[in-house]
């Protein structure tokens, strides 16, 4: 029984655990939660596991992190001897495929799914990491059962036994239920390590950041995909601010008329201006985002931003660059798939001249190849890493063109800290367009609130 003390210890430590995860967690949240302990039932962990997430999970996202972090910090009570008599404390291996198969083809929320991984990570899931020195890991494990190799034999039972179960129903369910056992395995597995190593150790290193935090400049493709589902929402919201900036920044011409008639009463004295209210329309918007494969990620990302953006602007126009620069906007036309166009990009495009990025040679092409682009409705955004392979700044070439603009903004994925360091211009260019740190969702969704 886990007595008060070491419960209020676990507590904090466990917040503590989520916030080094990356989920945001708040002072007063974390006391919510410890409020929420004193009503629930402590010995029914999963009623506990929903107490924390009903106060400290903020967006679907952050769920997977957070079950990773309470099954370390709150592990199922374990019985040895039950997980042995799941299975058959001497069972071959061909008699754990079929049981296995049994479990997969019925209900994974069912105890005896989860004995039956426990039982195989305890059989199949240590072998020697070093000379000397052995762990606990999910591949032997899977290795050992083939789960994927069975899928034929449960179809057959599935079709056949059940009443005609439709093909495509049965595979989803297999699919589902594989998936679950593969977790379950790694989960124990993860039990197993921190019981051996300390669960700080190990929480360290098992949660991958929520996805509005992931480093554009280390994105997996997987977590680039996902991206996407975030952009669209930004882009809205980016629109929204501009087009207010807009409004606000500009008061529309006098309007001679009431301004007279409204001098009448003094004489003819003009004490108050009368003004016309300025049309409201949608800003115009121009992308200039570095495509070097030192940011090839984040321009991934960029461009897809860039695609959204499309939808909620007047007129978009996108240019990229390496050591020349050149317009992509074509390649985002209406109906395009922007990853067939991101695909394009290096074979339809001149951006690259010697494969260097220049940013003073591509300020400058870009004036001279492009006078037209930027005006007084444009928005300017450069999304790029400031780093030009110690050639010219140009900026006399880049404060004309901030200078054109109605408004310029330079997004940059590099942390501060490495601002300044070896060839970059950070700060340099940062004097002449404001520069934000926007490593990840999170940071772009802070600069869009600033846009007020």
């Amino acid at each position: 029984m886990t007595t008060p003390g070491s419960l209020v210890d676990r507590h904090v430590r466990f917040v503590h655990a989520l916030r080094a995860a990356g989920l945001p967690v708040s002072p007063a949240e974390g006391l919510d939660a410890a409020r929420a302990l004193m009503v629930v039932d402590l010995s029914d962990r999963e009623t506990l596991r929903e107490a924390y997430a009903a106060t400290l999970v903020k967006r679907p996202a952050h769920r997977p992190g957070f079950d990773t972090l309470f099954d370390l910090w709150f592990p199922p009570v374990i019985s040895g001897g039950a997980e042995a008599t799941a299975v058959g404390e001497n069972a071959e291996l061909p008699e754990l495929r079929e049981r296995l198969a049994e479990l997969l083809m019925g209900d994974p929320a069912d105890p005896a799914f989860r004995e039956f991984a426990r039982a195989m990570v305890g059989r199949f899931g240590q072998v020697q990491a070093a000379p000397g020195r052995q762990s606990w890991f999910s591949f032997p494990v899977l290795r050992a059962l083939s789960p994927e190799t069975l899928v034929a034999r449960m179809l057959t039972v599935m079709l056949d036994e059940r009443g005609g179960l439709p093909e495509k129903v049965a595979r989803r369910h297999i699919s589902r239920t594989t998936e679950a056992f593969t977790e379950a395995v790694a989960a124990d597995v993860r039990r197993r390590i921190a019981e051996e190593s300390g669960v700080e150790k190990i929480a360290r290193s098992v949660v991958r950041p929520p996805i509005d935090q992931v480093d554009f400049l280390r994105a997996t493709k997987e977590e680039l995909a996902r991206l996407r589902r975030e952009v669209y929402p930004l882009a809205r919201r980016l629109a929204t601010r501009l087009t207010i900036r807009h409004k606000h920044g500009r008061r529309g011409r006098l309007d001679f008329r009431r301004t007279v008639r409204a001098s009448l009463p003094t004489g003819g004295v003009p004490l108050t201006t009368h003004m016309r209210p300025p049309r409201p329309h949608r800003p115009e918007l121009v992308v200039l985002c570095d495509a070097s494969d030192s940011v090839s990620t984040f321009s991934h990302f960029t461009l897809l931003l860039t695609f959204a953006l499309r939808e909620q602007f007047t007129k978009v126009r996108a240019f990229a660059f390496v050591d020349e620069v050149d317009e992509i906007t074509r390649l985002f036309a209406p109906g395009a798939d922007v990853l067939d166009a991101i695909g394009r990009l290096t074979k339809e495009t001149d951006i690259v001249r010697f494969g260097r990025t220049s940013y003073g040679r591509v300020f400058e092409r870009f004036a001279e190849r492009f006078p037209d682009a930027v005006g007084p409705r444009t928005s300017l955004l450069i999304l790029g890493d400031a780093r030009s392979n110690y050639q010219a700044p140009a900026l006399g070439a880049l404060k004309r063109l901030a200078g054109q603009a109605r408004h310029a903004y330079w997004l940059n994925p590099e942390p501060m800290a490495h601002w300044d360091t070896g060839d970059s211009l950070a700060t340099s260019y940062g004097s002449v367009v404001p520069m934000r740190e926007c490593r990840n969702v999170a940071q772009l969704a802070a600069f869009v609130e600033t846009l007020a």
